[in-house]
């Protein structure tokens, strides 16, 4: 066994095979079952579903990684209650974690729901709380977007690199709209209005892991969002830093499992997002 800063392999099996693995056969069951879900729930707000097909996603990848790395903390966003004083609390129990798995079942599942082709099924390993393998994947698209620590980020097989963008103005810029209606949506809907007017455009497509993917494989120039989870956030934050772009808070803080306001671009516009979102107030 390696001592698992490389993030590679462990008992010989390696880490990001497994995540693979888990996110493919994830996706294609929640395919098997689109359209077709029995009980949808409210979590957190009208915003905020989940129905049984999140559940048994969220059990089919636990029960894989089980399998091959029994030892392995998990945190999964259908195990813990909504809310965000919730998913804060249920990541600092697991903050003592040598390994720990970060997983989202469906990210996206308003678009789910709907079937608006916009969900992806999210894992990320952190070691020692820093994140060491991520995998996103787009079952509509099939789509694969891998990143392992300090080995570069793939999607197809394809290396992949952020925009080349170097002005706001000139950027297509996502957010997200968020279930909390009390405290995030109102800041970003501030930022919003402050930075739709400075770009070439702006999209709210429902996943902001999906969101973090694209800024990686050079699609969108940058995101921003008030109030996500470590599980929405993990796997996406490798795969942009992997692909040479910059990852931090709405304040220009260093990444971390427990940020929840998350800006990444493609490096070259970061200040100016981050000024716009602090000239509006609209950073925290």
């Amino acid at each position: 066994m390696n001592d698992g800063t490389n993030g590679s392999v462990i008992g010989g099996k390696s880490f990001t095979a497994v995540a693979i693995n888990c996110a493919a056969k994830a996706g294609e069951w929640i395919m098997t079952k689109l359209g077709g879900f029995s009980n949808l729930e409210l979590k957190y707000s009208a915003h905020d579903l989940v129905t049984e097909v999140d559940k048994g996603s969220e059990r089919l990848i636990r029960n894989l990684i089980g399998t091959h790395f029994p030892h392995h903390s998990f945190l999964g966003e259908e195990g813990v209650e909504p809310g965000p004083e919730a998913s804060s609390q249920a990541l600092a129990e697991m903050s003592d974690a040598e390994y720990l798995w970060i997983v989202d079942p469906i990210d996206g599942t308003t678009n789910y729901v709907h079937g608006f082709p916009f969900f992806c099924v999210s894992i990320a390993l952190a070691y020692r709380g820093e994140v060491i393998v991520g995998v996103i994947y787009d079952p509509m698209k099939d789509e694969l977007f891998v990143a392992e620590k300090g080995k570069g980020a793939y999607v197809h097989g394809k290396k992949m690199g952020v925009s080349g963008e170097e002005t706001l103005r000139g950027s297509l810029i996502a957010t997200g709209l968020p279930a909390d209606h009390h405290y995030a949506l109102p800041l970003n809907l501030k930022g919003i209005q402050s930075v739709a007017p400075g770009v070439r455009n702006l999209r709210i497509a429902g996943s902001a892991a999906l969101h973090l993917a694209y800024v990686a494989a050079g699609r969108l120039s940058g995101f921003w969002e008030i109030g996500l989870n470590s599980w929405d956030i993990a796997a996406g934050a490798l795969l942009v830093q992997e692909s040479g772009g910059q990852m931090t808070d709405t304040k220009g803080n260093p990444y971390t499992l427990a940020v929840r306001n998350v800006a990444a671009t493609n490096g070259l516009i970061h200040g100016e997002l981050l000024d716009a979102l602090a000239n509006a107030d609209a950073a925290e």
